[in-house]
């Protein structure tokens, strides 16, 4: 189920799933897949890409700098 596949998901560390990523592009790109194999692990990959994207966003937030001798968190807004 959707809901399964999400909560496995949601628990990977960011190497693991970018691991499975590649390994389902890699797989996909075989063009040997059945289309409802196709479907699903597509949908896995979609599921991990997003997964991937939330642990960087959530990283980019951590991230702290150095200003004027202290440390602030980072912010995204005054990079640009």
């Amino acid at each position: 189920s959707p809901d399964m596949v999400h909560s496995s998901i949601a628990d990977m560390k960011f190497e693991m799933a970018l691991a499975e990523l590649e390994a389902i592009v890699e797989r996909m790109e075989g063009g040997k897949l059945e289309l409802e194999a196709s479907i699903a692990t597509y949908q896995r990959g979609m599921a991990l890409m997003k997964h991937c994207q939330q642990q960087l966003t959530d990283a980019e937030q951590q991230i702290r700098i150095l200003e004027n001798g202290e440390l602030t968190d980072f912010n995204p807004a005054d990079a640009r």
